[in-house]
């Protein structure tokens, strides 16, 4: 490991900026925020890493998005805080290469390297800052990428944070074209690796990846690297969340919790989605990161953290259990029939319910308009509820069908969701793409949908569908038709839960 000292040249007119070099030249653009309540004392220091297409934050006085962290709040608490221009963007220089351990990740390193040498910064030894990161999205698997090749980085909280950009941006090999034409429209002014656009533009030509794309998005982490990070890692993601959805929270937490890293995970109401429903008041990203923070960089063991697994439901209730996942239930089990024809009118979202206010976020103007929502060309199987529930997990469902479409270039793909007929809203925003083999055959199969948390009351019913389009992904091929002779749908349920707080 380099430790030595990295170059950073402070920049006119602007105190806290100054322009870092990188280890392969690029010249990053950091902001320092030492705590001004210090008095001469050294302090901890958190990194706080900005979204995609975002510069690092500046303000002393806003609050953050989402309810992440803030300068000032960081500052409360205690701690010297660094933001910085990821690569690619703001005024930063070279391409962005979306949080690439190798690039983004090394960037940081050269950044604690700097940190070390500074007035106030608390240090382990010389050279070892006491360091942790808090940030969302982008800022969130730096993160990983950071932790997992420098081991000066003493604590982590990414939140809507991804396991894989394969099983999130490109799930079930079905691009997530909603999501994936915002995230270029934000970057449009960036510099960016060159797989990147190249990748856009196939999607939008022909609704699929090559398999050099999907090489790309599979190295950028961290799942092949997650056996690297080591250090106390609270895990955030959101309920609504139909970029990074909550299996890309789950595959994260499960891997640290069976390699014996210190983990814990919550679930709020936000994220890349829109909340629609009760947010609740007990899951709060900015306190809870703060604490934990706290606990693992300041050292202050008289200060409680999240412990285990936590979630807020619809109606803002929120739940604990000592881990993830919680003891299983018996599942509710529904079976049904139907044809669907493939065609573009009558799909899923968006949305007409009201974004909640209590939630709301400069998110939601984007979001809105790629959240999935009850589609009118549609199967559906009505699934009753006998008793009360509260639903944890992947719904699995098994389809037996034949169809066929007329011959193309664009993949040939149904959509399942679940909905509450009660509130028009699509559970947690979420849908989930089913590839199917359209050639006249007779075929079977069984996967796994959207990870959901919902509490369910006896008497109610909820509504499966399979819709043929969706705002959330790619347009399949169209035109013909799909006869599913056979629809089994298990809804997942669970036990034990502690009632942290009632919506």
């Amino acid at each position: 490991m380099n430790w030595r000292s990295t170059l950073a040249t402070p920049v006119g007119g602007v105190s806290s900026d100054f322009e870092l070099t990188s280890f392969d030249g690029t010249r990053i653009r950091i902001h320092w925020f030492p705590d001004p309540s210090a008095d001469g004392h050294v302090r901890p220091t958190v990194l706080m890493g900005p979204g995609w297409g975002q510069s690092g934050d500046t303000s002393t006085s806003q609050a953050a998005i989402q309810g992440a962290l803030s300068i000032a709040q960081l500052w409360r608490g205690g701690f010297n805080v660094l933001t910085w221009d990821p690569r690619g963007f703001g005024k930063s220089t070279g391409a962005a290469e979306i949080d690439s351990p190798n690039y983004e990740g090394k960037d940081v390193s050269a950044m604690i390297n700097w940190l070390a040498r500074q007035h106030g910064v608390e240090l382990d030894r010389p050279g070892v800052p006491r360091v942790g990161m808090v940030g969302e999205s982008y800022g969130g698997g730096i993160q990983f990428a950071a932790a997992e090749q420098d081991c000066r980085i003493d604590a982590i909280a990414p939140t809507i944070a991804w396991n894989s950009l394969t099983t999130s941006l490109i799930k079930n090999q079905t691009p997530k074209a909603g999501w994936d034409n915002i995230l270029m429209r934000v970057a449009s002014t960036a510099a960016l690796d060159p797989e990147i656009t190249a990748a856009q533009t196939l999607m939008n030509t022909t609704g699929s990846t090559d398999a050099t794309a999907t090489a790309f998005f599979a190295s950028r982490g961290p799942a092949q690297d997650l056996s690297k990070v080591r250090v106390p890692t609270l895990i955030l993601q959101g309920t609504v969340d139909d970029l990074f959805t909550l299996d890309e929270g789950i595959a994260n937490y499960e891997a640290l919790e069976k390699q014996g890293t210190t983990a814990s995970m919550a679930w709020f109401c936000g994220g890349h989605g829109v909340c629609l429903t009760n947010p609740g008041t007990a899951i709060e990203v900015d306190q809870l990161s703060l604490a934990w923070m706290e606990r693992f960089v300041a050292k202050d063991t008289a200060v409680h953290v999240l412990k285990g697994f936590a979630f807020v439901d619809q109606n803002g209730t929120s739940y604990a259990a000592p881990t993830y996942p919680p003891p299983n239930g018996v599942p509710p089990m529904t079976t049904g029939s139907g044809t669907l024809t493939l065609k573009s009118q009558g799909g899923s979202g968006p949305p007409t319910v009201r974004v909640n206010a209590q939630a709301a976020n400069v998110v939601d103007s984007v979001a809105y308009n790629v959240t999935p929502a009850p589609a009118a060309n549609a199967v559906n199987v009505s699934v009753p509820l006998d008793q009360n529930a509260v639903l944890v997990g992947a719904p699995m469902i098994s389809l037996t069908y034949s169809g066929t479409a007329p011959s193309g270039q664009r993949p040939t793909r149904v959509f399942s969701q679940v909905v509450d007929p009660v509130t028009g809203i699509v559970v947690n925003n979420q849908i989930t793409p089913i590839p199917v083999t359209l050639d006249g055959e007779t075929h079977t199969l069984t996967i796994p949908m959207e990870t959901i948390g919902y509490t369910a009351k006896a008497g109610s019913t909820l509504d499966l569908q399979l819709v043929a389009t969706t705002v959330a992904y790619i347009t399949p091929r169209l035109g013909g038709s799909v006869d599913f002779s056979h629809i089994t749908l298990w809804l997942p349920t669970a036990k034990n839960l502690t009632v942290l707080q009632r919506g």
